[in-house]
């Protein structure tokens, strides 16, 4: 006998009472629900904050051993010893750095030259200024890197992963304590902001949108204002909108015209302005477009590996060495490897947006640094990670966070692992900036790494040189002159047809008394490349020694017109011109070579003499003055405005200035100190 179902109970329609529930319920206000939000977002910016710091902390910890370094002569003379371009404190001189003309080093980049402009407007050429503005500048990209990633990813703990990351990275170290890498910095600050503006915008109501739109083009055109290889962010941006879902249509690429407008422009100037210097090459080595394939597979591969595993860093990565055979077979390897990623990519991984966003956006903005088009004598170099490490950062993060939300039981293990390598990497970031205390440590280190190349060993000997000739007795004088001349030979042993040491070697006989020999050697220089600015100005101080004054004229004038920068030729065309009696067109000339480098000592002095021969002793006492504050240790101008003083009348100032000339070791006539007297 079949049993009978049991009917269902009556449902009533009446809601349930207090007495009737079967499950507790939490008392709530009239705002319960808001009151709930509050908390969640309140304890969110809490532990969003708390990231914040601990970065900070650590960041500040592993890059302030770098406040200690000096100035290096690799580019640092160019974009602060030596530019005229900061030199001039006036409005007008800062409206001036905005002129499409005012580029340094064969960059457009005005924004990254008014950071020196105010920097050298405070302190002068005190490095520890510069350093530390760089370090409290990587500290702000880096909290708009956590930004970003935290926008990105929603996920506070993918964030501050991806952050830390790009914060203490060695591969940073170019970026940040290199005075002359500032630009990577501050463009990267305003690339990564545009970058979270346009995913606000994409999010964001009608209402929103327009100003987000507006943010992020002006957010770009003040990256671009720093470097111009921020010409990339149009396509990560449409890679943001592919992570975002939206639907590629002509819509979404018009959206993108004002964007694809400034960065043709900024990139042609670029262009331009690389060619004019001559930059577009790669030290007279020619490669074929397979050569050149090979090479960025091979870079590329190489900066993938250097984020995991950052050794045997170096601030100048030369090309390998071309044999007859052409390049090194092993390189042929690496399109193979790119190209097989690739397919690995597409085919297993494209259904990932984070995966495909993470690996793109690490691609992208490395395509135009990969050599392909040849952009000085380096085949890659570890500034040009400081934006591309972004997108494997964020990646890394998300994943970590992706497990450890989901509870993965690798998640846990792997954030440790993550952790403790950011502390290697810490330690290695620090030990790292000491490699770059000043020149002979910078370029003994990659000499170290790659005794091959010729570049390590020009630098080298250049500062040697300059230390010789600030050396005040003869036993510095040997010591560093013996030391740049067996620096510039070993370069030029590597690279015989490599003219700056060439030059350089013939500028060190000149200044020992060989002047025959540096004559020979100018001319050797010349047969290599006959426009070598350095080599004519040479060959015109040569002649004028000689006194074959017919001679040097022409090289002083052929020099000048190689270069519109050129203090140190317009000091000598100076020099030249008052020794054949042509006083007034030497105080111009001097007067142009002071406006192009307001720091530099000799043409003040060689000033300051004639104004004296010309009985103009206040202007002499003026050049004296400012002579004696660029070289506060020599006594020669302190004696030199003793005398001004003294012709004057005014012996009280003269005798001041005779006693702190003997004080500093001068020799002071007698007959001097009894006409004061």
């Amino acid at each position: 006998m079949a049993k009978k179902k049991k009917e269902p109970a009556a449902r009533s329609n009446q809601p349930k009472t207090a007495a009737t529930r079967t499950t507790p319920v939490p008392v709530r206000n009239n705002s319960g629900e808001k009151k709930d939000n509050s908390k969640q977002a309140s304890s969110k910016m809490s532990v969003t904050i708390v990231a914040l710091i601990i970065i900070s902390i650590i960041t500040w910890f592993t890059w302030e051993n770098a406040l200690e370094n000096k100035f290096t002569n690799w580019d640092d003379l160019g974009y602060v010893l030596t530019n005229p371009l900061i030199k001039n404190s006036s409005i007008e001189g800062l409206k001036h750095l905005f002129d499409l003309s005012s580029r340094v080093m064969g960059n457009y980049h005005p924004l990254t030259i008014v950071t020196y402009w105010y920097e050298y407007g405070k302190h002068g050429l005190e490095p520890y200024y510069y350093h530390l503005d760089s370090i409290l500048l990587h500290l702000g990209t880096t909290m708009t890197a956590f930004l970003f990633a935290r926008v990105l990813t929603k996920s506070v703990l993918a964030a501050f992963i991806a952050a830390l990351l790009f914060a203490i990275h060695p591969m940073r170290v170019e970026s940040v304590t290199w005075i002359a890498g500032r630009k990577d910095i501050l463009y990267g600050a305003f690339y990564l902001l545009a970058c979270t503006t346009h995913i606000l915008y994409i999010r964001s109501t009608a209402t929103k949108r327009t100003f987000y739109f507006s943010a992020t083009i002006v957010l770009f055109f003040l990256s671009l204002m720093c470097k111009s290889v921020g010409v990339t962010l149009p396509v990560v941006l449409l890679l943001l909108d592919y992570y975002e879902h939206r639907e590629l249509k002509v819509k979404l690429l018009l959206e993108k015209l004002p964007l694809f407008a400034l960065a043709f422009t900024f990139g042609w100037l670029s262009i331009i302005a690389q060619k004019d210097v001559g930059a577009l090459g790669t030290l007279d080595v020619k490669f074929s477009v397979l050569e050149r394939l090979a090479l960025g597979c091979s870079s590329l591969c190489t900066y993938i590996w250097k984020t995991i595993v950052p050794v045997k860093l170096t601030n100048f990565y030369p090309y390998p060495i071309k044999g007859n055979g052409g390049l090194p077979a092993v390189l042929y390897i690496y399109p193979v490897i790119v190209f097989a990623g690739a397919f690995l990519l597409w085919k297993y991984g494209r259904k990932n947006r984070m995966l495909i966003f993470g690996t793109l956006f690490f691609v992208i903005n490395l395509l135009l640094l990969l050599q392909f088009i040849p952009v000085g004598g380096a085949v890659m170099s570890d500034r040009y990670t400081y934006i591309p490490y972004t997108g494997l950062f964020i990646l890394a993060g998300w994943v970590l966070s992706n497990g450890y939300n989901n509870k993965q039981k690798w998640a846990l293990p792997a954030i440790a692992l993550t952790l403790a390598a950011s502390g290697a990497y810490a330690y290695m970031t620090n030990e790292r900036n000491k490699d770059w205390y000043d020149s002979v440590t910078l370029w003994n280190d990659a000499i170290e790494k790659n005794p091959e190349s010729p570049i390590g060993y020009f630098y080298l000997g250049q500062e040697y040189y300059t230390r010789f000739e600030a050396a005040t007795n003869q036993t510095e004088r040997k010591k560093y002159g013996d030391s740049a001349l067996h620096y510039f030979n070993q370069s030029v042993a590597r690279k015989p047809d490599y003219t700056n040491p060439i030059i350089c070697i013939g500028e060190y006989q000149r200044s020992t008394g060989f002047i025959d020999d540096a004559k020979a050697t100018y001319y050797k220089a010349l047969a290599i490349n006959d426009k070598l600015e350095s080599a004519y100005l040479g060959l015109g101080v040569v002649y004028s020694i000689k006194q074959e004054y017919d001679s040097a004229a022409p090289m002083f004038r052929k020099a000048l017109s190689l270069k519109e920068y050129f203090p140190e030729g317009h000091s000598n065309y100076a020099n030249f011109l008052e020794i054949t009696g042509k006083t007034d067109s030497s105080l111009i000339e001097y007067a142009f070579a002071i406006s192009q480098n307001p720091d530099a000592y000799i043409p003040y002095m060689n000033r300051g003499r004639i104004y004296m021969k010309l009985q103009q002793y206040d202007k002499a006492i003026a050049d004296y003055s400012i002579a004696i504050l660029l070289k506060p240790e020599n006594p020669d101008p302190v004696f030199m405005r003793a005398q001004c003083y003294a012709a004057k009348g005014n012996k009280t100032e003269a005798r001041k200035d005779a006693d702190a000339a003997k004080r500093m070791g001068a020799l002071i006539d007698p007959m001097f100190y009894e006409s004061l007297n």
